[in-house]
């Protein structure tokens, strides 16, 4: 049963930038010829825009395991979890940042989950991900850890 389940797409303004590629597309066929600028312009779009969409990565934690992106860890060397946001997220992604820490970070999203590995045969010591909602994730991962 999934307890929590986010997909990190890109935000609106992303989408906006790619939309530059129209009229620059445009203006480079022009001379050529218009009409196949315009078709050619909305065709480099979808090429950018459909793969932008349909490959965000997804959060999902479930009763056994959280899943970040392609990386998962079972529930049970899961140690503590923490939110961060703003300036914290900040220190948190870079001069608090340890060099071994997993990190999954997508520069449209500013908050982030730390999540500590208890694993001892894990190098790692903690995830360092983004996400939009990190105090629902956070207290979806406490929830989980009281019930056992």
């Amino acid at each position: 049963m999934t307890t929590f389940r986010e997909v990190l797409r890109p935000s609106w303004w992303m989408y906006l930038i790619a939309g530059f590629m129209i009229p620059t597309t445009i203006l480079v066929m022009a001379p050529i010829n218009f009409f196949l600028g315009v078709i050619l312009s909305l065709v480099v779009y979808a090429l950018i825009v459909i793969p932008m969409f349909t490959t965000s990565p997804t959060i999902t934690l479930t009763e056994k395991e959280l899943r970040v992106g392609k990386a998962h860890i079972d529930r049970a060397f899961i140690g503590s979890v923490s939110a961060y946001s703003g300036n914290y997220a900040v220190a948190a992604r870079g001069p608090e940042l340890d060099a071994r820490a997993w990190i999954f970070l997508r520069g449209w999203v500013n908050p982030v989950v730390r999540v500590d590995i208890t694993d001892p045969n894990d190098p790692t010591p903690y995830w360092l991900f983004s996400t939009r909602k990190p105090e629902e994730l956070v207290s979806a991962l406490r929830a989980g850890r009281n019930q056992k």
